[in-house]
Protein backbone atom coordinates (compact mmCIF):
# COMPACT_ATOMS: atom_id res chain seq x y z
CA UNK A 1 0.00 0.00 0.00
CA UNK A 2 2.78 2.43 0.97
CA UNK A 3 4.67 1.86 -2.29
CA UNK A 4 1.56 2.36 -4.39
CA UNK A 5 0.58 5.60 -2.63
CA UNK A 6 4.17 6.84 -2.91
CA UNK A 7 4.10 6.27 -6.66
CA UNK A 8 0.80 8.14 -7.00
CA UNK A 9 2.20 10.97 -4.87
CA UNK A 10 5.27 11.23 -7.10
CA UNK A 11 3.10 11.56 -10.19
CA UNK A 12 0.98 14.31 -8.64
CA UNK A 13 4.10 16.08 -7.36
CA UNK A 14 5.59 15.80 -10.84
CA UNK A 15 2.69 17.80 -12.26
CA UNK A 16 3.05 20.68 -9.80
CA UNK A 17 6.86 20.83 -9.61
CA UNK A 18 8.33 19.54 -12.87
CA UNK A 19 5.31 20.61 -14.90
CA UNK A 20 5.74 24.20 -13.71
CA UNK A 21 9.44 24.04 -14.63
CA UNK A 22 8.67 22.73 -18.14
CA UNK A 23 6.07 25.47 -18.64
CA UNK A 24 8.64 28.08 -17.57
CA UNK A 25 11.22 26.74 -20.02
CA UNK A 26 8.71 26.83 -22.85
CA UNK A 27 7.61 30.36 -21.96
CA UNK A 28 3.86 30.81 -22.37
CA UNK A 29 2.35 34.02 -23.73
CA UNK A 30 -1.10 34.59 -22.21
CA UNK A 31 -1.70 37.59 -24.48
CA UNK A 32 -1.30 35.61 -27.69
CA UNK A 33 -4.50 34.40 -29.36
CA UNK A 34 -4.73 30.64 -29.81
CA UNK A 35 -5.76 28.84 -33.04
CA UNK A 36 -9.20 28.20 -31.50
CA UNK A 37 -9.89 31.88 -32.14
CA UNK A 38 -7.60 32.77 -35.04
CA UNK A 39 -8.57 29.70 -37.13
CA UNK A 40 -12.16 29.10 -35.99
CA UNK A 41 -14.02 26.98 -38.58
CA UNK A 42 -16.80 25.31 -36.58
CA UNK A 43 -15.46 21.83 -37.44
CA UNK A 44 -11.98 21.23 -35.98
CA UNK A 45 -11.11 24.69 -34.58
CA UNK A 46 -13.65 25.30 -31.82
CA UNK A 47 -12.94 27.12 -28.49
CA UNK A 48 -13.70 24.97 -25.43
CA UNK A 49 -13.33 25.44 -21.68
CA UNK A 50 -10.20 24.20 -19.89
CA UNK A 51 -12.00 21.45 -17.96
CA UNK A 52 -13.79 20.13 -21.04
CA UNK A 53 -10.60 20.12 -23.12
CA UNK A 54 -8.73 18.29 -20.32
CA UNK A 55 -11.29 15.48 -20.10
CA UNK A 56 -11.39 15.10 -23.89
CA UNK A 57 -7.59 15.04 -24.07
CA UNK A 58 -7.45 12.42 -21.31
CA UNK A 59 -9.99 10.28 -23.11
CA UNK A 60 -8.27 10.75 -26.49
CA UNK A 61 -4.87 9.58 -25.26
CA UNK A 62 -6.13 6.88 -22.88
CA UNK A 63 -7.18 4.00 -25.10
CA UNK A 64 -6.46 0.43 -24.04
CA UNK A 65 -2.78 1.43 -23.89
CA UNK A 66 -2.70 2.52 -20.21
CA UNK A 67 -4.61 -0.66 -19.31
CA UNK A 68 -3.31 -3.47 -21.53
CA UNK A 69 0.27 -2.13 -21.62
CA UNK A 70 0.71 -1.95 -17.82
CA UNK A 71 -0.95 -5.35 -17.40
CA UNK A 72 1.56 -6.87 -19.84
CA UNK A 73 4.34 -4.84 -18.22
CA UNK A 74 3.35 -6.10 -14.76
CA UNK A 75 4.80 -9.49 -15.76
CA UNK A 76 8.20 -7.88 -15.16
CA UNK A 77 7.21 -7.10 -11.56
CA UNK A 78 7.07 -3.76 -9.68
CA UNK A 79 9.86 -2.42 -11.93
CA UNK A 80 7.02 -1.62 -14.34
CA UNK A 81 5.63 0.84 -11.77
CA UNK A 82 8.93 2.72 -11.63
CA UNK A 83 8.96 3.12 -15.41
CA UNK A 84 5.36 4.40 -15.33
CA UNK A 85 6.21 7.02 -12.68
CA UNK A 86 9.51 8.34 -13.98
CA UNK A 87 8.76 7.77 -17.66
CA UNK A 88 5.47 9.66 -17.30
CA UNK A 89 6.94 12.67 -15.48
CA UNK A 90 10.22 13.16 -17.35
CA UNK A 91 9.34 11.84 -20.82
CA UNK A 92 5.64 11.31 -21.48
CA UNK A 93 4.23 14.49 -19.93
CA UNK A 94 7.03 16.57 -21.49
CA UNK A 95 6.34 14.92 -24.85
CA UNK A 96 2.61 15.65 -24.60
CA UNK A 97 3.10 19.24 -23.44
CA UNK A 98 5.38 20.15 -26.33
CA UNK A 99 3.32 18.30 -28.94
CA UNK A 100 0.33 20.33 -27.79
CA UNK A 101 1.97 23.72 -27.21
CA UNK A 102 4.06 23.67 -30.39
CA UNK A 103 0.82 23.01 -32.26
CA UNK A 104 -0.80 25.94 -30.45
CA UNK A 105 2.14 28.13 -31.53
CA UNK A 106 1.86 26.95 -35.14
CA UNK A 107 -1.84 27.43 -35.95
CA UNK A 108 -2.86 23.97 -34.73
CA UNK A 109 -0.64 22.08 -37.18
CA UNK A 110 -0.16 18.33 -36.86
CA UNK A 111 3.06 16.68 -35.74
CA UNK A 112 4.52 15.98 -39.25
CA UNK A 113 4.45 19.68 -40.08
CA UNK A 114 6.04 20.50 -36.72
CA UNK A 115 8.79 17.95 -37.39
CA UNK A 116 9.33 19.46 -40.82
CA UNK A 117 9.62 22.98 -39.44
CA UNK A 118 12.16 22.19 -36.72
CA UNK A 119 13.99 19.11 -38.06
CA UNK A 120 13.72 19.55 -41.85
CA UNK A 121 11.73 18.20 -44.80
CA UNK A 122 13.07 14.65 -44.53
CA UNK A 123 11.79 14.46 -40.95
CA UNK A 124 8.41 15.74 -42.13
CA UNK A 125 8.06 13.03 -44.79
CA UNK A 126 9.25 10.35 -42.35
CA UNK A 127 6.82 11.55 -39.69
CA UNK A 128 3.94 11.70 -42.18
CA UNK A 129 4.52 8.06 -43.04
CA UNK A 130 4.94 6.91 -39.44
CA UNK A 131 2.04 8.96 -38.10
CA UNK A 132 -0.43 7.57 -40.67
CA UNK A 133 0.78 3.99 -40.09
CA UNK A 134 0.56 4.47 -36.32
CA UNK A 135 -2.91 5.98 -36.45
CA UNK A 136 -4.23 3.19 -38.66
CA UNK A 137 -2.76 0.60 -36.27
CA UNK A 138 -4.24 2.44 -33.30
CA UNK A 139 -7.64 2.58 -34.97
CA UNK A 140 -7.53 -1.16 -35.63
CA UNK A 141 -6.26 -2.05 -32.14
CA UNK A 142 -8.95 0.17 -30.62
CA UNK A 143 -11.63 -1.62 -32.64
CA UNK A 144 -10.51 -5.18 -31.95
CA UNK A 145 -10.09 -4.77 -28.18
CA UNK A 146 -13.53 -3.30 -27.32
CA UNK A 147 -15.26 -5.56 -29.87
CA UNK A 148 -13.69 -8.57 -28.14
CA UNK A 149 -14.83 -7.42 -24.69
CA UNK A 150 -18.36 -6.71 -25.94
CA UNK A 151 -18.49 -10.18 -27.49
CA UNK A 152 -17.32 -11.67 -24.18
CA UNK A 153 -20.03 -9.76 -22.27
CA UNK A 154 -22.94 -10.49 -24.61
CA UNK A 155 -22.03 -13.70 -26.40
CA UNK A 156 -22.66 -12.15 -29.82
CA UNK A 157 -20.22 -12.56 -32.70
CA UNK A 158 -17.27 -10.16 -32.49
CA UNK A 159 -17.73 -9.27 -36.18
CA UNK A 160 -21.05 -7.57 -35.36
CA UNK A 161 -19.38 -5.22 -32.88
CA UNK A 162 -16.49 -4.53 -35.27
CA UNK A 163 -19.04 -3.32 -37.83
CA UNK A 164 -20.95 -1.20 -35.30
CA UNK A 165 -17.79 0.45 -33.99
CA UNK A 166 -16.59 1.13 -37.55
CA UNK A 167 -19.85 2.92 -38.35
CA UNK A 168 -19.56 5.03 -35.23
CA UNK A 169 -15.92 5.89 -36.05
CA UNK A 170 -16.88 7.14 -39.49
CA UNK A 171 -19.57 9.43 -38.07
CA UNK A 172 -17.38 10.76 -35.24
CA UNK A 173 -14.47 11.34 -37.61
CA UNK A 174 -16.30 13.63 -40.02
CA UNK A 175 -18.78 15.59 -37.86
CA UNK A 176 -17.72 18.86 -36.15
CA UNK A 177 -15.68 18.20 -33.00
CA UNK A 178 -18.20 19.84 -30.66
CA UNK A 179 -21.14 17.67 -31.83
CA UNK A 180 -20.09 14.29 -30.40
CA UNK A 181 -16.58 14.55 -28.94
CA UNK A 182 -17.10 17.90 -27.24
CA UNK A 183 -20.56 16.96 -25.97
CA UNK A 184 -20.20 13.40 -24.65
CA UNK A 185 -16.50 12.77 -24.08
CA UNK A 186 -16.19 14.91 -20.93
CA UNK A 187 -18.78 12.60 -19.33
CA UNK A 188 -16.89 9.51 -20.47
CA UNK A 189 -13.69 11.06 -19.11
CA UNK A 190 -15.35 11.47 -15.71
CA UNK A 191 -16.54 7.82 -15.94
CA UNK A 192 -12.94 6.75 -16.60
CA UNK A 193 -11.70 8.58 -13.48
CA UNK A 194 -14.55 7.15 -11.38
CA UNK A 195 -13.86 3.62 -12.61
CA UNK A 196 -10.13 3.81 -11.83
CA UNK A 197 -10.66 5.25 -8.36
CA UNK A 198 -13.41 2.72 -7.63
CA UNK A 199 -11.21 -0.24 -8.51
CA UNK A 200 -8.39 1.12 -6.36
CA UNK A 201 -10.63 1.60 -3.31
CA UNK A 202 -12.16 -1.85 -3.80
CA UNK A 203 -8.69 -3.42 -3.88
CA UNK A 204 -7.60 -1.54 -0.76
CA UNK A 205 -10.73 -2.61 1.16
CA UNK A 206 -10.76 -6.19 -0.14
CA UNK A 207 -10.48 -8.97 2.44
CA UNK A 208 -9.34 -11.44 -0.21
CA UNK A 209 -6.64 -9.39 -1.94
CA UNK A 210 -3.68 -7.32 -0.75
CA UNK A 211 -2.02 -4.42 -2.56
CA UNK A 212 1.31 -5.68 -4.00
CA UNK A 213 1.45 -8.84 -1.82
CA UNK A 214 4.88 -10.22 -0.93
CA UNK A 215 6.88 -7.65 -2.87
CA UNK A 216 9.88 -5.98 -1.26
CA UNK A 217 11.94 -2.92 -2.15
CA UNK A 218 14.49 -4.97 -4.07
CA UNK A 219 11.77 -6.30 -6.37
CA UNK A 220 11.33 -2.80 -7.83
CA UNK A 221 14.78 -3.15 -9.38
CA UNK A 222 14.54 -6.82 -10.41
CA UNK A 223 13.20 -8.53 -13.52
CA UNK A 224 10.61 -11.05 -12.27
CA UNK A 225 9.24 -12.05 -15.68
CA UNK A 226 8.20 -15.74 -15.48
CA UNK A 227 8.76 -16.18 -19.22
CA UNK A 228 12.42 -15.05 -19.01
CA UNK A 229 11.76 -11.98 -21.18
CA UNK A 230 14.53 -9.35 -20.89
CA UNK A 231 13.54 -6.16 -19.11
CA UNK A 232 15.75 -4.02 -21.38
CA UNK A 233 14.53 -2.78 -23.76
CA UNK A 234 11.22 -4.68 -24.02
CA UNK A 235 9.57 -3.12 -20.94
CA UNK A 236 9.89 0.37 -22.45
CA UNK A 237 8.15 -0.78 -25.63
CA UNK A 238 5.48 -2.81 -23.81
CA UNK A 239 4.41 0.08 -21.56
CA UNK A 240 3.99 3.07 -23.84
CA UNK A 241 0.69 4.76 -22.92
CA UNK A 242 1.07 5.61 -19.25
CA UNK A 243 4.81 6.32 -19.61
CA UNK A 244 5.59 7.86 -23.01
CA UNK A 245 3.57 7.35 -26.20
CA UNK A 246 3.98 8.78 -29.70
CA UNK A 247 0.25 8.30 -30.30
CA UNK A 248 -0.32 11.27 -27.99
CA UNK A 249 1.62 13.52 -30.37
CA UNK A 250 -1.06 12.84 -32.97
CA UNK A 251 -3.86 13.62 -30.49
CA UNK A 252 -2.58 16.76 -28.77
CA UNK A 253 -3.01 18.95 -31.91
CA UNK A 254 -6.74 18.08 -31.85
CA UNK A 255 -7.07 19.87 -28.52
CA UNK A 256 -4.48 22.51 -29.47
CA UNK A 257 -7.15 23.68 -31.91
CA UNK A 258 -9.62 24.10 -29.02
CA UNK A 259 -7.48 25.52 -26.16
CA UNK A 260 -8.61 29.04 -25.26
CA UNK A 261 -5.38 30.30 -23.68
CA UNK A 262 -1.74 29.18 -23.53
CA UNK A 263 -1.98 29.20 -19.72
CA UNK A 264 -4.29 26.16 -20.01
CA UNK A 265 -1.59 24.10 -21.71
CA UNK A 266 0.05 22.62 -18.60
CA UNK A 267 -3.27 21.43 -17.18
CA UNK A 268 -4.53 20.07 -20.50
CA UNK A 269 -1.41 18.43 -21.96
CA UNK A 270 1.00 17.79 -19.07
CA UNK A 271 -1.88 17.15 -16.66
CA UNK A 272 -3.75 14.68 -18.87
CA UNK A 273 -0.58 12.61 -19.25
CA UNK A 274 -0.11 12.56 -15.47
CA UNK A 275 -3.73 11.44 -15.22
CA UNK A 276 -3.06 8.63 -17.66
CA UNK A 277 0.02 7.69 -15.64
CA UNK A 278 -2.16 7.27 -12.56
CA UNK A 279 -4.56 5.03 -14.54
CA UNK A 280 -1.63 2.94 -15.79
CA UNK A 281 -0.27 2.68 -12.25
CA UNK A 282 -3.64 1.49 -10.96
CA UNK A 283 -3.93 -1.27 -13.56
CA UNK A 284 -0.33 -2.37 -13.05
CA UNK A 285 -0.97 -2.62 -9.29
CA UNK A 286 -4.28 -4.47 -9.83
CA UNK A 287 -2.60 -6.96 -12.17
CA UNK A 288 0.14 -7.68 -9.62
CA UNK A 289 -2.25 -7.76 -6.64
CA UNK A 290 -5.43 -9.51 -7.78
CA UNK A 291 -3.58 -12.64 -8.94
CA UNK A 292 -1.07 -12.67 -6.07
CA UNK A 293 2.09 -11.95 -8.07
CA UNK A 294 3.63 -12.43 -11.50
CA UNK A 295 3.16 -16.21 -11.63
CA UNK A 296 -0.54 -15.94 -10.88
CA UNK A 297 -0.87 -13.03 -13.29
CA UNK A 298 0.79 -15.01 -16.07
CA UNK A 299 -1.65 -17.88 -15.56
CA UNK A 300 -4.70 -15.63 -15.19
CA UNK A 301 -3.86 -13.57 -18.26
CA UNK A 302 -3.54 -16.60 -20.54
CA UNK A 303 -1.93 -14.40 -23.17
CA UNK A 304 -4.77 -11.85 -23.30
CA UNK A 305 -4.85 -8.75 -21.02
CA UNK A 306 -8.62 -8.53 -21.55
CA UNK A 307 -8.95 -11.60 -19.30
CA UNK A 308 -7.31 -9.66 -16.45
CA UNK A 309 -9.70 -6.73 -16.96
CA UNK A 310 -12.71 -9.05 -16.94
CA UNK A 311 -11.69 -11.12 -13.91
CA UNK A 312 -10.38 -8.25 -11.76
CA UNK A 313 -13.35 -5.96 -12.46
CA UNK A 314 -15.92 -8.61 -11.59
CA UNK A 315 -13.88 -9.92 -8.67
CA UNK A 316 -13.38 -6.53 -7.02
CA UNK A 317 -16.65 -4.75 -7.83
CA UNK A 318 -19.16 -7.57 -8.23
CA UNK A 319 -21.40 -8.20 -11.24
CA UNK A 320 -22.89 -4.71 -11.59
CA UNK A 321 -19.79 -2.77 -10.60
CA UNK A 322 -17.70 -5.03 -12.79
CA UNK A 323 -20.04 -4.38 -15.71
CA UNK A 324 -19.58 -0.61 -15.27
CA UNK A 325 -15.80 -0.99 -15.00
CA UNK A 326 -15.64 -3.13 -18.13
CA UNK A 327 -17.93 -0.64 -19.88
CA UNK A 328 -15.36 2.03 -19.03
CA UNK A 329 -12.60 -0.10 -20.53
CA UNK A 330 -14.72 -0.54 -23.66
CA UNK A 331 -15.39 3.20 -23.94
CA UNK A 332 -11.68 4.02 -23.56
CA UNK A 333 -10.43 2.53 -26.83
CA UNK A 334 -13.52 3.57 -28.79
CA UNK A 335 -13.05 7.20 -27.79
CA UNK A 336 -9.40 7.05 -28.82
CA UNK A 337 -9.95 5.06 -32.00
CA UNK A 338 -12.26 7.63 -33.54
CA UNK A 339 -9.84 10.47 -32.77
CA UNK A 340 -7.04 8.38 -34.28
CA UNK A 341 -8.90 8.30 -37.59
CA UNK A 342 -9.79 11.98 -37.17
CA UNK A 343 -6.09 12.82 -36.70
CA UNK A 344 -5.17 10.75 -39.75
CA UNK A 345 -7.75 12.67 -41.79
CA UNK A 346 -6.33 16.01 -40.68
CA UNK A 347 -2.71 14.97 -41.34
CA UNK A 348 -3.64 13.94 -44.87
CA UNK A 349 -5.60 17.16 -45.29
CA UNK A 350 -2.51 19.18 -44.37
CA UNK A 351 -0.31 17.08 -46.65
CA UNK A 352 -2.61 17.45 -49.69
CA UNK A 353 -3.75 20.95 -48.69
CA UNK A 354 -7.44 19.99 -48.72
CA UNK A 355 -9.68 22.25 -46.61
CA UNK A 356 -11.98 20.28 -44.30
CA UNK A 357 -14.90 22.66 -43.86
CA UNK A 358 -17.03 20.89 -46.49
CA UNK A 359 -18.36 17.40 -45.71
CA UNK A 360 -17.55 15.81 -49.12
CA UNK A 361 -13.88 16.76 -48.70
CA UNK A 362 -13.82 15.14 -45.25
CA UNK A 363 -15.36 11.98 -46.70
CA UNK A 364 -12.82 12.01 -49.53
CA UNK A 365 -10.03 11.38 -47.01
CA UNK A 366 -11.93 9.41 -44.35
CA UNK A 367 -13.38 6.62 -46.51
CA UNK A 368 -10.00 5.31 -47.85
CA UNK A 369 -8.62 5.31 -44.29
CA UNK A 370 -11.52 3.19 -43.06
CA UNK A 371 -11.19 0.83 -46.03
CA UNK A 372 -7.54 0.14 -45.09
CA UNK A 373 -8.53 -0.18 -41.44
CA UNK A 374 -11.18 -2.76 -42.30
CA UNK A 375 -8.56 -4.90 -44.04
CA UNK A 376 -6.17 -4.64 -41.07
CA UNK A 377 -8.83 -5.90 -38.63
CA UNK A 378 -8.41 -9.31 -40.26
CA UNK A 379 -4.78 -9.48 -39.08
CA UNK A 380 -4.05 -11.26 -35.77
CA UNK A 381 -4.35 -8.86 -32.80
CA UNK A 382 -0.96 -9.92 -31.34
CA UNK A 383 0.85 -9.03 -34.58
CA UNK A 384 -0.91 -5.65 -34.83
CA UNK A 385 -0.05 -4.90 -31.19
CA UNK A 386 3.67 -5.59 -31.71
CA UNK A 387 3.87 -3.30 -34.73
CA UNK A 388 1.80 -0.71 -32.92
CA UNK A 389 4.31 -0.69 -30.03
CA UNK A 390 7.33 -0.06 -32.27
CA UNK A 391 5.57 2.54 -34.44
CA UNK A 392 4.27 4.23 -31.31
CA UNK A 393 7.66 4.67 -29.64
CA UNK A 394 9.36 5.67 -32.90
CA UNK A 395 6.82 8.47 -33.26
CA UNK A 396 7.55 9.51 -29.66
CA UNK A 397 11.26 9.69 -30.48
CA UNK A 398 10.61 11.97 -33.46
CA UNK A 399 8.34 14.25 -31.42
CA UNK A 400 10.84 14.54 -28.58
CA UNK A 401 13.62 15.47 -31.03
CA UNK A 402 11.27 18.00 -32.65
CA UNK A 403 10.69 19.62 -29.25
CA UNK A 404 14.42 19.55 -28.48
CA UNK A 405 15.16 21.24 -31.82
CA UNK A 406 12.61 23.95 -31.05
CA UNK A 407 14.31 24.68 -27.71
CA UNK A 408 17.75 24.60 -29.32
CA UNK A 409 16.68 27.13 -31.96
CA UNK A 410 15.50 29.48 -29.25
CA UNK A 411 18.48 28.96 -26.93
CA UNK A 412 16.31 27.45 -24.21
CA UNK A 413 17.10 24.56 -21.84
CA UNK A 414 16.77 21.77 -24.41
CA UNK A 415 17.88 18.94 -22.11
CA UNK A 416 14.35 18.47 -20.76
CA UNK A 417 13.54 17.08 -24.23
CA UNK A 418 16.97 15.93 -25.44
CA UNK A 419 17.59 13.49 -22.55
CA UNK A 420 14.28 11.58 -22.90
CA UNK A 421 14.73 11.74 -26.70
CA UNK A 422 18.15 10.08 -26.41
CA UNK A 423 16.85 7.44 -24.00
CA UNK A 424 13.90 6.50 -26.19
CA UNK A 425 16.06 6.54 -29.34
CA UNK A 426 18.35 3.99 -27.71
CA UNK A 427 15.33 1.92 -26.61
CA UNK A 428 13.84 1.76 -30.10
CA UNK A 429 17.11 1.04 -31.92
CA UNK A 430 18.18 -1.62 -29.40
CA UNK A 431 14.77 -3.29 -29.55
CA UNK A 432 14.68 -3.35 -33.34
CA UNK A 433 18.19 -4.77 -33.61
CA UNK A 434 17.51 -7.44 -30.97
CA UNK A 435 13.97 -8.48 -31.90
CA UNK A 436 13.74 -11.74 -33.83
CA UNK A 437 10.18 -11.05 -35.04
CA UNK A 438 10.41 -7.36 -35.97
CA UNK A 439 14.12 -6.72 -36.35
CA UNK A 440 17.57 -8.15 -37.01
CA UNK A 441 17.73 -10.70 -34.17
CA UNK A 442 21.19 -9.58 -33.01
CA UNK A 443 22.52 -10.45 -29.52
CA UNK A 444 21.38 -8.08 -26.76
CA UNK A 445 24.87 -6.75 -26.00
CA UNK A 446 25.55 -5.95 -29.64
CA UNK A 447 22.12 -4.36 -30.05
CA UNK A 448 22.55 -2.18 -26.96
CA UNK A 449 26.03 -0.97 -27.88
CA UNK A 450 24.87 -0.20 -31.42
CA UNK A 451 21.86 1.61 -29.96
CA UNK A 452 24.04 3.77 -27.72
CA UNK A 453 26.48 4.65 -30.50
CA UNK A 454 23.72 5.44 -33.01
CA UNK A 455 21.88 7.55 -30.44
CA UNK A 456 25.04 9.56 -29.71
CA UNK A 457 25.55 10.24 -33.43
CA UNK A 458 21.91 11.30 -33.95
CA UNK A 459 22.01 13.58 -30.90
CA UNK A 460 25.26 15.21 -31.99
CA UNK A 461 23.96 15.83 -35.52
CA UNK A 462 20.70 17.39 -34.32
CA UNK A 463 22.40 19.58 -31.71
CA UNK A 464 25.14 20.78 -34.05
CA UNK A 465 22.75 21.38 -36.95
CA UNK A 466 20.10 23.17 -34.90
CA UNK A 467 21.75 25.02 -32.02
CA UNK A 468 22.12 28.78 -32.36
CA UNK A 469 20.26 29.13 -35.67
CA UNK A 470 18.55 32.13 -34.17
CA UNK A 471 15.35 31.72 -36.18
CA UNK A 472 12.54 33.97 -35.02
CA UNK A 473 9.18 32.23 -35.20
CA UNK A 474 5.80 33.88 -34.96
CA UNK A 475 5.65 33.25 -31.21
CA UNK A 476 8.90 35.17 -30.68
CA UNK A 477 7.66 38.04 -32.80
CA UNK A 478 4.55 38.24 -30.64
CA UNK A 479 6.68 38.24 -27.49
CA UNK A 480 8.89 41.01 -28.91
CA UNK A 481 5.85 43.10 -29.88
CA UNK A 482 4.31 42.60 -26.46
CA UNK A 483 7.54 43.56 -24.70
CA UNK A 484 7.87 46.73 -26.81
CA UNK A 485 4.28 47.71 -26.03
CA UNK A 486 4.90 47.25 -22.32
Amino acid sequence: MTWFLLCVGLLIGGYFIYGAFVEKVFGINTQRQTPAFTQTDGVDYVPMSKGKVYLIQLLNIAGVGPIFGPILGALYGPAAMLWIVFGCIFAGAVHDYFSGMLSVRNNGQSVPNLAGKYLGKNAKHFMNLFAIILLLLVGVVFISAPAGLLSKLTGYDVAIFVGVIFCYYLIATIVPIDKIIGRFYPFFGALLVFMSVGLTIALMLSSEHTMLPGFEMGDFFTNLNPNDMPLWPALFITIACGAVSGFHATQSPLMARCVENESNGRFVFFGAMIGEGVIALIWCAIALSFFGGVEGLNAGMAGNPANVVYEASNGLLGAFGGFLAILGVIVLPITSGDTAFRSARLILAEFFNIKQVELPKRLLLAIPLFAIGAVLTQVDFGIIWRYFGVANQTTAVLMLWTAAAYLLRHNKFHWICSVPAMFMTCVVISFMLNSTTLGAGLPMTVSTVAGIVTTAIIAALIIIKTKGKGDIDSDDEDNITLANEQ
